[in-house]
């Protein structure tokens, strides 16, 4: 029989929370429909993937220093993804349609695998902003899984967004 641990004091289950996290050993926080929708006999969506992008950004991370530019962060993936056999692609080019009509260009920082979208950032931590811009970089894209990657601490800071 399943039960539901509990704050003290709470009368329900803490909020879900939307993406996974990590300041330290991997863990993972998932909504109870993500983990319908997302999981197979393997997993997570794309988990193998996800881990291969966060050791590179790691190494990168650990190579170069925090607090840098994000264009040095980024080439510096795109060389680390290569070294690794891992397929990218630098800056593709995607159109935003309003109303089926191109009003303008996306252009992700990478994407890595041909499935998942990879944001370099150099920023105070990473918000609800970023989070929001992730949602609509998978949107525009039409893939299912964003990695957002913050260099601006010793320690990189990094979130995993399923759309």
């Amino acid at each position: 029989m399943a039960s539901t641990l509990l704050r003290p004091g709470a009368s329900s289950p803490p909020a879900p929370v939307e993406a996974l996290t990590t300041n330290g050993p991997a863990f993972a926080k998932v909504t109870a429909r993500q983990a319908r929708m997302d999981t197979n006999e393997e997993g997570l969506l794309y988990k193998n993937e996800v881990f291969q992008i966060i050791g590179c950004a790691i190494e990168v991370l650990n190579t170069l220093g925090h607090g840098l530019v994000e264009k040095l962060y980024e080439n510096a993936l795109v060389v680390e993804f290569g070294l690794r056999h891992i397929p990218s692609r630098q800056q593709p080019v995607f159109d935003v349609l309003y109303k089926e009509q191109k009003v303008g260009l996306y252009i992700p920082d990478l994407i890595a695998f041909d499935a998942i979208v990879v944001d370099a950032k150099v920023i105070e931590q990473i918000t609800d902003h970023e989070r929001g811009l992730m949602l609509n970089y998978l949107r525009i894209t039409k893939l299912r899984v964003g990695v957002i990657l913050n260099f601006k601490r010793r320690k990189l800071e990094w979130e995993r967004i399923v759309s």
